[in-house]
């Protein structure tokens, strides 16, 4: 059975974002993948990298909630993430889940000839919600900025190299009908990436 995990960042649990999470929840059962879902708001996961807890790292000393989070992500054959941008990144508690989450000697390894990713062979997705118009996005630079740092950037470095990512804009203007399309293009992706494993 395939594995895939879904990380969500929003802290309103009646949004659009939170609508997309659902479409891949539904998609991924009806696909029969054993299917984990962490809302990192409803959780109240703790984002704050502390003075100790860094220094532990670099003892091999691994907090029980990032111990955890560490092996769902080593168990995902997919692993899913929906977010919107907030000032040109990642909502703060997602951030903070990968600062503490995407350790060393876990997400990569560094030596003498440098960096190695250890996270290699697993297939990522990614839904990103933007406020403003996709492709006045794509023409002022700013998606590719998003890909350079938030996508392949981040993953690639830690070994994920087979990620597709998908922005969705104008969700405070668009018609219904156009939520169901978006809603209709997260599951279709979804069942793509999930049957390409």
């Amino acid at each position: 059975m395939k594995q895939h995990l879904v990380i969500f960042a929003h802290p309103n649990h009646h949004s659009f974002t939170k609508a997309m999470v659902n479409e891949v929840i539904k998609t991924s059962e009806q696909f029969g993948a054993n299917t984990v879902v962490r809302n990192l708001y409803a959780l109240n996961f703790n984002p704050v990298l502390s003075k100790d807890e860094m220094q532990g790292v670099c003892q091999g000393i691994i907090p029980e909630e990032v111990s955890y989070e560490q092996k769902l992500i080593q168990q995902a054959d997919l692993i899913t993430l929906v977010y919107p941008v907030w000032w040109m990144g990642y909502p703060a508690i997602l951030k903070g889940y990968f600062d503490r989450v995407l350790t060393h000697g876990f997400a990569y390894q560094t030596s003498e000839e440098g960096s190695v990713g250890l996270l290699q062979g697993k297939k990522m997705q990614q839904f990103i919600n933007i406020g403003n118009n996709v492709v006045n996005y794509q023409e002022r630079g700013f998606a590719q900025a998003l890909d350079v740092c938030l996508v392949n950037g981040l993953f690639n470095y830690c070994g994920i190299t087979d990620i597709e990512h998908t922005l969705f804009g104008d969700l405070h203007i668009i018609s219904d009908q156009e939520r169901q399309a978006m809603l209709q293009e997260v599951g279709e992706k979804t069942l793509q990436n999930l049957t390409a494993l």
